[in-house]
């Protein structure tokens, strides 16, 4: 009676050598997620044009029409050009970080994308950078792109090296807020058929109030004082501090650019995000358990 031998097959070992084969690092998940989350975006025609080109076009229009208009108070004087490209910049970091954010992630939700996404080994912190980065690139090129335009096209003075300083950990404060921000808000959609029509208006509204499109200091008082609960009023602020000159924040209703309460409040409102996103995120669909 002789007796049968199984002899591993070649596949066994190496099968077992990819299972017992460690995840890259989290910042290499991440790269990967964020240059999947880039191909994603640009894949969406309509979408990218909406988020580069509404702000330039804003801008182009605004400037246009209001070419031979400025910005007075009796003792210091602004093109409207300069005095309208901090708003619009504003706009276009709420729109590229909370408005973009807010709606993929109820999209995902409701296709299942983000369900078969929480079954992967990739790690939770891996996805949200990738979401992050895919933020902060399309960020990047439409400020490239408007300041182009506004330094080109309509004069607007460039900034010394300090206020380009100012500059700078106002758009990444601004964009890290916008971005928890959104994914705390992308749960308040129920659908993501929905999503648009839930998140459009907000920021639309937070567009009128905070001086985005008109001169802050013209508004009503009680608008501004609206205005200044949320996060977008600031950061327009922060970026009129930049592209404004020095005398210009006697425009400001305080009197001044408040610098300090800008970053106090954009960082309340990133641990606000942080907090609401972190208890109510969803990784599925309301009626999906």
């Amino acid at each position: 009676m002789s007796t049968a031998t199984s002899t591993p097959t070649p596949a066994a070992p190496a099968a077992r050598a990819r299972a017992a084969a460690p995840l890259p690092s989290t910042l290499t998940l991440a790269l990967a997620r964020t240059r999947i989350e880039l191909v994603e975006f640009f894949r969406e025609r309509d979408a990218v044009i909406f988020i580069f080109a509404y702000p330039i076009i804003m801008m182009a229009i605004f400037a246009t029409v209001f070419d031979d208009q400025v910005q007075s108070d009796g003792s210091v004087e602004v093109a409207f050009a300069q005095y309208f490209l901090p708003g619009i910049l504003a706009t276009g970091i709420m729109l590229t970080s909370f408005q973009t954010m807010a709606i993929d992630l109820a999209v995902q939700r409701d296709t299942g994308a983000l369900k078969r996404l929480r079954g992967t080994p990739l790690p939770v912190t891996a996805f949200f950078l990738g979401k992050v980065g895919q933020v902060l690139v399309n960020t990047g090129v439409q400020v490239a792109l408007l300041l182009a335009l506004a330094f080109v096209v309509y004069d607007v003075p460039v900034p010394d090296a300090e206020h380009w300083a100012t500059f700078a950990w106002v758009l990444v404060l601004g964009t890290a807020t916008g971005t928890v921000c959104g994914v705390a808000f992308s749960s308040v959609p129920r659908t993501g058929k929905s999503a648009s029509a839930v998140v459009t208006p907000v920021v639309l509204v937070l567009q009128f109030v905070s001086g985005v499109f008109f001169a802050f200091y013209a508004l009503p008082g009680w608008m501004q004082d609206l205005a200044s609960v949320f996060p977008l009023k600031w950061m327009a602020q922060g970026m009129r501090s930049v592209f404004l000159p020095d005398g210009a924040k006697a425009l400001e209703p305080s009197g001044s650019w408040e610098l300090g309460t800008t970053a106090a409040i954009l960082g309340a409102w990133l641990i606000v995000g942080l907090v609401l996103g972190t208890r109510t995120f969803r990784w599925r669909r309301r009626d999906d358990g």
